[in-house]
């Protein structure tokens, strides 16, 4: 579960995939595979999700693929027999911690209020999604949130892009944003959308 959370801190951005015919899927993950950012969270709430994630795990046995949207223990469990290495959700499910606690499974589920983050420590959970991150006040919010829980740690997720994602990155208790921009066109342009995120990131770090 370590090794997982360990791989997500190290791309540290994470590519949130709708994927709605399962034709798309293998030029849109080869995008973000080329583009040199081999991690998907692909969304559950389309038809041939589940199809999707085992074309992942099959195909491109050197990416990190996870579940996002997930919402209940069923979606959960068929996401996990898909092959999903991790399971993100928008908002908090016990049902979801749970079988993911059983199956060894990291669960990020979705925060925004101070009670939201309690019930998910009280899981044992402190890698949080920070959603919708632009809605609920973004990086400020999440400064102050980790005044008060300094174990949690966050991967803020909605009005992240390219423009912002250094801002966010730069706060150590971010550790790491997720976001959609990248997925935009046909496979050469997410290519192109990829390298540009992780070229901007890499050229951030460097400057530290």
């Amino acid at each position: 579960m370590d090794d997982v959370l360990k791989k997500i801190e190290q791309y540290k951005i994470v590519p949130v995939v709708t994927i709605q015919k399962i034709g798309d899927a293998a030029g849109m993950l080869e995008g973000l595979v080329k583009g040199g950012l081999p991690v998907a969270e692909i969304c559950f709430r389309t038809e041939c999700a589940e199809e999707a994630i085992k074309l992942a795990v099959k195909k491109y046995p050197e990416m990190l693929v996870g579940a996002g949207t997930v919402i209940n223990r069923e979606q959960c469990e068929r996401a996990i027999k898909a092959g999903a290495k991790f399971i993100v959700s928008p908002g908090l499910s016990k049902e979801v911690a749970k079988v993911c606690r059983e199956k060894g499974i990291p669960y990020l589920p979705g925060v925004v209020t101070p009670t939201e983050i309690m019930k998910a420590l009280s899981l044992g959970l402190t890698h949080l999604k920070f959603f919708p991150a632009g809605s609920f006040g973004g990086l400020k919010t999440i400064q102050a949130l980790s005044a008060a829980f300094p174990q949690v740690r966050f991967m803020p997720t909605g009005g992240v892009s390219l423009e912002n994602m250094n801002e966010y990155l730069s706060f150590p208790k971010i550790f790491a944003c997720g976001g959609s921009w990248m997925m935009k066109g046909n496979a050469e342009e997410i290519e192109q959308n990829t390298r540009a995120a992780a070229a901007a990131f890499h050229a951030a770090n460097a400057l530290l």
